[in-house]
């Protein structure tokens, strides 16, 4: 064995990436994959397009590489969580799009829900609270949307993945279906404690269990990749959802150490270790994918518009030729000139739980231009994040010393800067800012013996720069106050409530 391969399955790109034994990124390759709004609120994908894509890029980075497919000792796989996929168990053919994480076609049903004596419960036994954002609701929409599906299910001929599942059962040619429990507890529908699915929940959202995936531990080996595939039956060893993934690439495996992703959305996770979080500020409880069987978990906050708001400004309103651009323009002009963009373009995430919030771009005058607007954007998404970490720091009780960041927007040095300004807090960024498929290669190593143990992997974090605070208090504070008062208006409703 010289390398690990890693399948990074993201909202826009299937991605592969080669690490070698020190933990160091050889190359990556990706392809696109396309999401679809075919109402508003609504997102979703082809499956068989995920899969396309996913495949076609770890045979370009294979062939690229020039390696010889034996070489590859292991598979990891890390992907978008929540977003949910139903097929035939006969076939293989989905019985529907993929409903994406960001869709918000099931608002009313978990309204409803969420507003009856059952919520409480399932927050209790979940960490989760009721919200579009999870799987179950996305479930239940298709048994009850599209026709014959109810019966099918109960019948046993329906199987249901998130995008981790529908990747195993695709590699081995449908005879596994497997998830681990970083991606089965953010369905609404496993018991965060036992890690098992919960009937309680099951009979709640009338969701049949023989739909479901088994639940094995992140780290371990579920199946082998047909040989067709890549060349050779490689062992699938690693299984996290991107956020999980990417905390144990930040080698976060301790209570108390704390990343935040820079990706579409923004996610913050703190490592709280083998203790069980209960959060009083409405953050959410969820499984950390452990190094091994024993259960590990984190408290995690969620941003659903991050670096969206970017392409947006890019590919609906034309004021970018390219992402990268953004940061020159942010650092063209001295401020925002007083405007906010708050993009709760599909509600709005932790800790507020809005789902009927919408975007707004507010503090314009005949002064504020293109550059003014774009950096606003950009400080839109440390804002949203402060507001994960403070949440976080109360549920703590303590600050943190730091935070670890990763993802494409990572990149941004104005982007970081400011988020140290604002959060008043050293922003770490490591040399490889791809920690999501690095975690996804540490969980599948750490399965075949690559890598012998945390300590390891912990000796490989490499820091290309610290970003400190320097924003005085009194701007700091002028700053946030502003933000607030644009997240209370983009709340505002006609009756007057929020």
């Amino acid at each position: 064995m010289e390398y690990v391969l890693a399948l990074d399955e993201g909202t826009t790109s299937a991605r592969a990436a080669l690490y070698d034994r020190e933990g160091r990124r050889i190359a990556m390759e990706s392809a696109p994959i396309q999401p679809r709004y075919p109402q508003p609120g609504w997102v979703e994908q082809d499956p068989e397009e995920i899969w396309q894509a996913q495949l076609a890029a770890a045979r370009l980075l294979i062939e690229r590489c020039g390696i010889a497919p034996r070489q590859i000792g292991a598979i990891g796989i890390t992907n978008q969580r929540e977003t949910t996929i139903v097929w035939e168990r006969a076939s293989g053919r989905p019985v529907a799009p993929a409903i994406v994480w960001q869709c918000r076609r099931t608002a009313d049903y978990c309204a409803r829900l969420a507003a009856s004596p059952a919520a409480a419960e399932i927050t209790r036994r979940t960490g989760l609270v009721v919200d579009p954002y999870f799987s179950a609701s996305k479930i239940r929409w298709i048994l009850d949307h599209v026709p014959g599906m109810q019966a099918r299910a109960r019948a046993g001929e329906l199987a249901f993945g998130t995008v981790d599942t529908w990747l195993v059962w695709k590699l081995t040619r449908g005879r596994v279906h497997v998830t681990d429990p970083s991606n089965a507890s953010r369905t609404l529908l496993m018991h965060l404690a036992s890690g098992d699915w919960d009937p309680v929940l099951l009979e709640c959202f009338d969701v049949p269990r023989s739909m479901l995936p088994a639940i094995r531990p992140s780290s371990s080996i579920v199946g082998l990749a047909d040989a067709a595939w890549l060349g050779s039956e490689i062992p699938i060893a690693g299984i996290a959802g991107d956020q999980q993934a990417a905390l144990a690439g930040q080698a976060c495996f301790r209570a108390g150490l704390c990343k935040n992703t820079y990706g579409t959305g923004c996610f913050a996770l703190l490592h709280t270790g083998d203790a069980v979080p209960v959060s009083e500020n409405r953050l959410l409880a969820t499984r950390a994918a452990s190094p091994d069987a024993s259960p590990q978990f984190a408290i995690e906050g969620s941003v659903f518009i991050a670096g969206a708001a970017v392409q947006w400004l890019r590919d609906q309103l034309g004021l970018l030729a390219t992402a990268a651009e953004s940061e020159a323009l942010a650092t063209s002009v001295a401020d925002t000139a007083g405007v906010y963009l708050v993009p709760a373009f599909v509600g709005l995430g932790a800790p507020h739980w809005d789902p009927a919030a919408r975007g707004i771009l507010t503090g314009l005058t005949r002064a504020a231009a293109r550059a003014h607007i774009v950096r606003a954007a950009l400080e839109s998404i440390a804002y949203q994040t402060r507001d994960l970490i403070v949440a976080m720091e109360r549920d703590a009780g303590q600050p943190l010393r730091e935070l670890r960041v990763d993802g494409g927007a990572a990149a941004n040095n104005f982007l970081m800067q400011f988020q140290a300004d604002i959060l008043d807090r050293p922003i770490v960024r490591p040399a490889d800012t791809e920690t999501t498929a690095l975690g996804a290669a540490f969980l599948a190593g750490l399965a075949v013996g690559f890598w012998k143990g945390v300590e390891e992997l912990e000796s490989f974090r490499r820091v290309e720069r610290i970003f400190e605070p320097h924003m005085p208090a009194s701007q700091r504070e002028r700053l946030l106050a502003g933000w607030q008062e644009a997240v209370a208006r983009c709340r505002w409703r006609p009756d007057g409530m929020v």
